[in-house]
């Protein structure tokens, strides 16, 4: 059985026990419309997960060329990430009844999403074999 991983749209990790800093709010959304994980922007910056995870929590002060790199690897603009603009870019995914399922399935303990993913995988690899036939 093929397996994919499955961070496609998926939420994962632990819910937040506090409230996000206005900033670490924008990035957060930001960096989940853009598709990424915290570990796939901490290695763009060169820096922890664990230290870009604070980014998305606390208040913290980034020099600019952090900034920068940071707009860019998120595919926005500073003022975006700053001010708050509207982002410009949409969320690629499910839409309707699809986007609420995956939606009420990140929701769920990562084992059982991992079950979903994989009979998702399944199903998906199946379709293209049949597709190409």
């Amino acid at each position: 059985m093929l397996r994919l991983p499955y961070d496609d749209g998926m939420k994962t990790g632990r819910p937040a026990k506090t409230t996000r800093a206005d900033f670490g709010a924008r990035l957060h959304a930001m960096r989940e419309a853009a598709g990424l994980t915290q570990q796939q922007v901490a290695q763009q910056l060169g820096i922890t997960q664990a230290s870009y995870a604070l980014w998305e929590r606390r208040n913290v002060a980034l020099r600019a060329d952090q900034l920068a790199k940071l707009a860019e690897t998120l595919g926005v603009t500073t003022d975006a990430m700053i001010v708050g603009t509207p982002l410009n870019k949409t969320r690629g995914g499910p839409v309707g009844k699809m986007r609420s399922l995956f939606d009420a399935a990140s929701q769920l303990p990562r084992s059982q999403q991992q079950r979903i993913a994989g009979v998702v995988a399944d199903m998906l690899t199946a379709h293209r074999v049949a597709a190409s036939s």
